[in-house]
């Protein structure tokens, strides 16, 4: 069995644990290492705009605002956008900062027929410490994974 084999029944595992309706649930490194060896899938950043020029953003990643700045107000074409810029039958893994967003845009994108929706844990930035600073506990920049600004 290949680490790739390994690293993704190990997220459907974790999926259904949760009851999550999605395929599965991927921490960062994880997704990071799928990203390399499997070219058809796919990163999608459901951050806000704002968010990645403010705080950075994953190179070839692709955003589809699940909520827009300022207000944080619902994109009501999320489905419409995402359907549009994303095949259905790639393996698609949704980002946030922390994994709320990404994890409702993955039930999103199962109720829409995705086969292959995997949400990734702890998101960009992580959890938030006792002093409320992001990226001293997990998430992607905790991991030393590739970002931008």
């Amino acid at each position: 069995m290949s680490n790739q084999q390994q690293i993704l029944q190990q997220a459907q595992k974790r999926s259904a644990e949760s009851n999550f309706p999605y395929t599965g649930a991927l921490t960062p490194r994880e997704a990071f290492e799928i990203l390399q060896v499997n070219p058809e899938a796919l990163l999608v950043d459901v951050r806000t705009q704002a968010e990645l020029e403010l705080v950075g953003r994953i190179p070839n990643a692709i955003n589809i605002e699940w909520a827009t700045y300022p207000g944080m107000v619902k994109n009501q074409d999320f489905a419409k956008q995402l359907a549009d810029h994303v095949d259905k039958n790639l393996m698609v893994i949704f980002m946030c900062r922390t994994g709320g967003r990404s994890h409702n845009a993955a039930v999103v994108a199962e109720q829409l027929g995705f086969t292959n929706a995997y949400n990734m844990l702890e998101g960009f930035e992580g959890e938030a410490n006792e002093l409320k600073q992001r990226t001293m506990i997990n998430g992607w920049k905790h991991a030393g994974l590739p970002w931008t600004n």
